[in-house]
């Protein structure tokens, strides 16, 4: 699966890396604690998470993340967004649950 495969069914808002959206995703993880997700995001997941501070682009990058979906409607600011884009970490955005999010995730890469 490819993240863009992911947008219309996640209602995500792209905001950072339009151009790496054929980006192959392998799983995802759901997590909120950055030591955890430091220890656990694999190479090529979404990382799903409601934290939108400057951590999780540091964090994405060091992981090599396929993408990190903010949930419940949360964007990070704009100095966040512009890190991001320079590290080319894609940030995407969606109203839903995490719980829903990685419900549907799931399905989508079982396909």
């Amino acid at each position: 699966m490819k993240i863009s495969d992911a947008i219309d069914e996640l209602q995500l808002q792209v905001k950072t890396c339009k151009d790496k959206l054929s980006t192959e995703v392998t799983g995802a993880y759901v997590s909120d604690l950055l030591s955890d997700v430091m220890g656990n995001l694999q190479q090529g997941n979404i990382w799903i998470t409601l934290q939108i501070h400057m951590n999780i682009v540091a964090i994405a990058s060091l992981k090599n993340a396929a993408a990190i979906i903010t949930i419940g409607g949360r964007s990070p600011q704009y100095d966040v967004l512009e890190k991001a884009a320079s590290e080319k970490v894609v940030i995407m955005s969606t109203p839903l649950s995490a719980f829903e999010t990685a419900g549907r995730l799931y399905s989508l890469l079982n396909k």
